[in-house]
């Protein structure tokens, strides 16, 4: 499947993988994205996070840009692009079809330059009696690795031993046990199918229940999907309608905070996890006289059961996305074709805490609550034209299009304190006296944005040897800039079948040998609309004529030259087919050089109105290569074994942050953030250098105090521990692996199968949070063991927190992510269940590294990837039994 399309894999002259159902990864999956995990060759999917609530990130061939941080691909379900992988059944799924290249992407302009992943559900038989499929399992997880921290004896012993930081209340208390649980989650997915003469029909269900390793991160989706094809006029006429429906409920671990004046609200508040952590494992959960025991004199301090049990919320998000489209073809060849669909999303979200949490004991807050409401609401209209054309040696397919697409997001939120009792929960929110103080906060947002698009595609070969794809497309949004409304975004590639010329019909061992070449151009759009607008904002009040007065101030800068970030990729692949297709082979080189970054830059005041403004300036550069090898080893009757191995490498480089308008004071900034107590900065982006540098002070060794010797910025020993600057800072290394292997392997023995899958990343390295902020014996929370252990060998350390090159560390991991074992049987006949399949698998098996953290698998997108954070919900190893059956 290609955009607005599909090719045989022989005539693909651009870089696109498949990836069928078979070869899903198998078991308890968070979201259909994970499903790709280790699949594809150049599309890293990372699930850093254990939370069930969380979706995995994907990133296809490096970091494009510095000012869009959400860098994952474009996503289209059934031909309606901007859906999201979280919103559809993996089970439910028949195939994923990943377009890398630009040349690939092309077609689809300013949402095209992250890649484009094209998922197409299962289809409905065209003839038949009725198919009922039942998919279920039920699955169990355990955290992967848990940090070794000072239990109560440990206090004991070491205060024994004089240390005087330590305090013993008296209790032996596990609080990181006290919040997890052993979750039992749950799947079930029913599919019904049939179709006659004229009619087919599909029909799906699927509910699915996670429960986390933490108390209350549980999560329930309940996703449907009706999908009836019709024909009309002997075949010429082709109407189809489906409806897809998602409800997805959560606990709310968080919502939104006094004195803030935007609105979140997140499922399972790590923070919890943090205080599990840190507490003081002697102290008691309660009182003696049934109270919470809180020590509200410590700073960021607080006991994580009474965070979960004194605290109520829900997040509920409904999706509603109905699909119509209307082919005709009036003579063979020629075929016309209308897609309308209109998605609909909302979400509302409550968050509370009782007069027994410690927002009241330590905050006066006296009870709290807070509400929220968000909803989306596109539009789609595809209109399609293309005719294929064969005649002796030539195929001609020529495709034309127009799209136009709306978006509209809304949404309102609220908070309030201070309640006459518990009861109301988030229920009844206007009952706080904070409302009547003046001291609640609420806000509410609306905004809108269109993009339409004409486009065209010409396909073309001759004698199956000489292949060429071109394509255009001329797009406007408005979130453009008034000079910039539209944009055009080429592509073109060739491809020589090497293996169909004359030359090479004598070689038998070679099956296929095709060489490509593609060029395309896609575009970002800004991230939010009227950026290039003048816009106003309502600030603080003044006091004028007696009264206090809402002041207005500008909030942006007009431009008028706001565009799109422009991608321009060159992508050259060779594919191989030996011994009966036995071995095949790609192998794709790339150059993706990005321009017109966008970025805000300082502007002075006056003659602007605002201090800063969002302008095109800038330059990333991309190079990698990719390369996939499949072989089948053995394969008879009853035995058959296949192997595959993807491989990819990718190297950035910030080129430019300025051009003769626009101009930086410095050829760097800074990005990521520690934390209290440290504070500081992680990373620097920095002209000339590749995205993802960690950036602090290089520790050499420790002096005879126990404070870090750290060097300078000539490289020598700084003699002064408290004479460091910022300049003294340097490179300490990079968080985005440089290398990614991937080794997937199925064997299937007469009715036995068995899969086994291991992915690697390499080349990179992390900081490690909880190192760095535990690993340390000055201080007053609970910390890890390892704290007493001598730094470099010498002694022990006796500084404050502090970020330095010691808690840097190789990241490099290899996996075995994923192992299935299956039966499958097949019945007589006439029995009612005709087939049935039974597998146990395990997911996130087993992680061979150096790494001294949880799990080396880290964030990877944004602008500080490699940030190992204390707070992460730990991720974890997951154990499934299923079972397929088909009536």
């Amino acid at each position: 499947v290609i955009g607005y399309g599909s090719v045989r894999k022989a005539e693909l002259t651009s870089s696109v993988s498949s990836v069928k159902s078979d070869d899903f990864v198998k078991g308890s999956v968070r979201d259909a994205g994970q499903l790709l995990q280790g699949k594809v060759a150049g599309l890293a999917v990372s699930s850093p996070s254990g939370n069930p609530a969380d979706e995995v990130q994907i990133l296809l061939r490096g970091n494009t840009s510095i000012y869009n941080r959400d860098q994952s691909p474009l996503i289209i379900i059934d031909g309606v692009p901007g859906g999201s992988l979280s919103s559809i059944a993996p089970e439910d799924i028949e195939s994923f079809d990943v377009l890398k290249d630009g040349s690939a992407a092309a077609i689809y302009g300013t949402r095209g330059t992250n890649g484009v992943i094209l998922v197409t559900t299962k289809r409905a038989q065209e003839r038949g009696p009725l198919l009922v499929e039942y998919n279920g399992y039920v699955s169990t997880q355990t955290i992967l690795k848990q940090m070794d921290f000072l239990d109560a004896e440990d206090y004991r012993r070491l205060i024994r031993e004089g240390n005087a930081t330590l305090q013993d209340i008296g209790y032996s208390t596990d609080f990181l046990d006290e919040i997890t649980q052993t979750p039992v989650s749950h799947m079930h997915n029913l599919t019904f199918s049939s179709g006659s003469e004229n009619t087919s029909i599909i029909s799906n269900i699927n509910y699915n229940y996670q429960e986390g390793i933490f108390l209350r991160s549980d999560i329930s989706r309940l996703k449907t999907r009706l999908d009836v094809t019709h024909k009309l006029l002997d075949g010429k006429i082709t109407a189809n309608a489906a409806l897809y429906g998602d409800l997805t409920k959560y606990f709310a671990g968080g919502g939104n905070v006094p004195g803030f004046v935007y609105d979140y609200g997140y499922s399972f508040n790590t923070y919890t996890y943090r205080q599990a952590l840190i507490r003081n494992p002697t102290e008691p959960i309660k009182n003696a006289d049934g109270t919470w025991y809180e020590n509200v004199g410590k700073f960021q301090y607080q006991n994580p059961v009474t965070m979960l049990e004194e605290s109520d919320g829900e997040n509920k998000e409904r999706e509603l996305r109905l699909v119509g489209s209307l082919v005709y073809e009036p003579i063979e060849g020629l075929r016309g074709k209308i897609l309308a669909s209109t998605t609909l999303w909302d979400q509302f979200r409550g968050y509370s805490e009782s007069k027994q949490h410690i927002s009241n004991t330590r905050d006066g807050m006296n009870g709290y609550a807070s509400v929220g409401t968000s909803s989306r609401n596109t539009n789609l209209l595809d209109l399609t034209v293309d005719y294929t054309k064969i005649l002796d040696d030539h195929r001609v397919v020529l495709l034309g299009g127009y799209s136009y697409q709306d978006f509209f997001n809304e949404g309102f939120w609220q908070n309030n304190y201070d309640f006459p009792t518990d009861a109301y929960s988030y229920h009844n929110i206007s009952q706080g006296n904070a409302l009547q103080d003046g001291l609640a906060g609420m806000g509410s947002y609306k905004n809108s944005s269109k993009l339409i698009g004409f486009f065209a595609r010409v396909n073309y070969g001759f004698n199956d040897k000489y292949l060429l794809m071109a394509s255009v497309r001329r797009e406007g949004s408005s979130k453009f800039g008034e000079n910039y409304q539209w944009g055009t975004f080429p592509s073109v590639s060739v491809g020589w079948r090497i293996s169909n010329e004359s030359f090479m019909q004598n070689v038998s061992l070679l099956n296929d040998l095709k060489l490509r070449f593609g060029y395309g151009v896609t575009g970002t759009e800004p991230s939010s609309s009227y950026l290039s607008l003048t816009r106003l904002a309502y600030s603080s009040r003044m006091y004028y004529n007696g009264e206090w007065v809402q002041t207005l101030v500008p909030a942006s800068n007009p431009n008028p030259d706001l565009r799109w970030e422009k991608k321009e990729e060159i992508n050259i692949g060779l594919d191989v087919a030996i011994l009966n297709n036995r071995i095949s082979s790609s192998i794709d080189v790339y150059r993706r050089r990005t321009v017109d970054l966008l970025w805000n830059y300082n502007v002075p005041v006056p003659p602007n109105l605002y201090s800063n403004i969002l302008a095109n300036v800038g330059q990333i550069d991309n190079t990698g290569l990719e390369a996939l090898l499949q072989i089948v080893p053995v394969r008879t009757s009853n035995l058959e074994w296949i192997s595959g191995i993807t491989y990819s490498t990718n190297t950035n480089e910030l080129v430019s942050l300025t051009n003769e308008l626009y101009e930086t004071t410095t050829d760097y900034f800074n990005e990521g953030y520690t934390g209290d107590p440290i504070q500081t900065y992680t990373h620097r982006v920095q002209v000339g250098e590749p995205i993802g540098n960690f950036y602090g002070y290089k520790s050499l060794d420790l002096d005879d105090n126990g404070r870090w010797i750290l060097e300078a910025e000539d490289g020598t020993p700084l003699a002064d521990y408290f004479a460091r600057t910022e300049d003294d800072k340097h490179v300490l290394g990079n968080g985005l692996p440089k290398h990614y292997l991937n080794f997937n392997n199925t064997v299937r023995y007469k009715n036995f199968d068995l899969t086994v899958s291991m992915r690697g990343a390499f080349g990179f390295q992390i900081l490690n949070f909880q190192r760095m902020f535990y690993e340390n014996p000055t201080i007053t929370y609970n910390m890890l063991e390892t704290a007493f252990d001598p730094v470099y060998g010498k002694q022990l350390l006796d500084a404050s927190q502090e970020y330095t090159s010691y808690y840097i560390e190789d990241g490099d991991y290899w996996k075995i992510q994923n192992v299935v074992l299956g039966y499958n049987h097949q019945f007589k006949q006439n029995s009612f269940i005709k087939q049935a399949r039974i597998y146990a698998s395990g997911l996130n098996m087993f992680t061979f590294t150096g790494y001294k953290g949880i799990d080396p698998e880290v964030s990877i997108l944004g602008l500080s990837p490699g940030n190992d954070n204390r707070d992460k919900y730990p991720t974890t190893r997951v154990w499934t039994f299923g079972v397929n059956l088909n009536f």
